[in-house]
């Protein structure tokens, strides 16, 4: 065997028989559907248990009735606002509603009074309730009557179709892209960080613990820093591995538990299209719209995300891994190294959240384009790309982008370590980081 490849072994071993290793690697694929189930259970035991809260209506101009529902109670005031504001005051209502007398046209000065900030929901509600009388008034002078008005009110729910340049017709949904998006994303933004500031701790280690040098011996620089980064990259890959199977045999025994044939659910959806009228549509309606979602998460092609994602980890892991061993080798503790690691992270942290500012409101928009190109934000905003489909041209590019972005790195990280991981009580800059790379000796 090579000397990396002892190296990797080495690495690799040494963390896959750790117990942390085992308990996260199998922990986690419980834990987040754990967490997640919990937090849907809280939600709807709240929903359900929450009591109403009390919003004082103070109507001037004597247009709108507010009808109570689970979350709100109105109670209508004849008083002046002064007088109004003192009742709310001394009471525990949540708000206070103020409606001037004002034109349909243009109508300003309404006001909500509360006691702390309302948050973005209850004020949406709010807004929308307004918005919904007002738009019912207006139409009302205009001769509408409240059985047209009725009528005009309309729900839908809209299929979406992915049309192949080969003419083949696919159901998709831009929830189910949404939550691959963020998935695929968030997994490859925590498995580079968390993996490759490992790598800089155990360079740490070794270095203040003088192995280093009696390795240095034996083998290249480069080739410690290469093998430590593919070793670490390697058990990243198996984790990941073990999480994909535990996953799909979670969801098959759901599957198998609550007996849900996705075949089965789409042939009830085509047979429920033609049904209408009453509360059994409108349930049949609701189980139609899980079985096309269900149908949906079973026919994601998941071999091409799997592989699209263990291509920009590898990669977006070489890129970052190699600056992180760099930084280790350079520095004698981890308090030095501080200021080396969040030039580093930024360009990750960027592509992290220019994912959700632009990724994904807008998956082929221009930002979305060079974020998902440039090699430092590629692994995370590609990801997130890939979900919603991207041209082969573009995702081959990133691809060639990032082997030319890792190599780089590489070569520069190495030509660092080869230097800083025999170099100890020197305080290290960006200036001597750079001496190093040009240093040919």
């Amino acid at each position: 065997m090579s000397k990396i490849g002892l190296i990797i072994k080495r690495e690799f071993d040494s963390r896959v028989k750790k117990k942390s290793f085992l308990l996260a690697t199998i922990l986690v694929p419980l834990l987040f559907p754990a967490i997640i189930g919990g937090m849907i259970y809280f939600a709807i035991e709240e929903s359900k248990n929450a009591e109403q809260q009390k919003v004082y209506v103070l109507d001037e101009a004597g247009t709108f009735n507010f009808e109570n529902d689970k979350k709100y109670a109105f109670e209508e005031l004849n008083l002046s606002l002064e007088e109004a504001k003192t009742i709310f005051t001394e009471s525990e209502a949540y708000a206070l509603l103020y409606f001037p007398e004002f034109e349909l046209a243009n109508p300003e000065g309404i006001v909500m009074y509360a006691k702390k900030n309302p948050s973005l929901q209850a004020s949406s509600y709010f807004e929308n309730q307004i918005e919904s009388q007002i738009r019912d008034q207006k139409l009302k002078e205009s001769g509408i009557s409240e059985k047209e008005m009725e009528g005009l009110k309309t729900n839908i729910s809209l299929s979406t179709i992915n049309v192949s340049d080969s003419g083949e017709e696919k159901a998709s949904s831009a929830g189910v892209a949404y939550g691959i998006a963020y998935a695929f994303s968030f997994l490859v933004y925590m498995f580079v960080l968390i993996y490759g500031t490992q790598i800089m701790q155990g360079v740490i280690e070794e270095k203040s613990s003088k192995i280093v040098e009696i390795i240095v011996s034996s083998v290249k620089p480069f080739q410690l820093m290469l093998g430590k980064v593919i070793g670490v990259a390697s058990v990243g890959l198996l984790q990941f591995a073990i999480w994909v199977v535990l996953i799909f045999a979670l969801s098959a025994g759901v599957f198998a538990m609550f007996d849900l044939n996705p075949a089965d659910m789409q042939t009830a959806q085509e047979s429920m299209s033609g049904m209408n009228g009453g509360s059994n549509a409108q349930a049949m309606m609701e189980n139609s719209k899980a079985g096309e979602i269900l149908n949906i998460v079973y026919d994601i092609p998941y071999a091409y995300y799997i592989s699209v994602f263990a291509f920009f980890f590898i990669s977006g892991y070489l890129l970052y891994g190699a600056l992180f061993a760099a930084v280790g080798s350079a520095v004698d503790n981890i308090t030095d190294a501080q200021q080396f690691t969040m030039p580093i992270t930024m360009p990750m942290i960027i592509g992290f959240l220019g994912t959700f500012m632009f990724v994904m409101p807008e998956p082929d928009g221009n930002v979305s384009f060079w974020l998902s190109i440039i090699p430092f934000t590629a692994p995370v905003a590609m990801m997130a790309r890939v979900a919603f489909g991207v041209p082969a041209w573009e995702l081959a590019l990133s691809m060639g982008l990032m082997v030319i972005g890792f190599v780089f790195t590489i070569w520069m990280a190495g030509r660092i370590y080869r230097i800083g991981i025999l170099m100890h009580g020197t305080k290290v800059n960006y200036k001597t980081l750079l001496k190093w790379v040009k240093t040919n000796s």
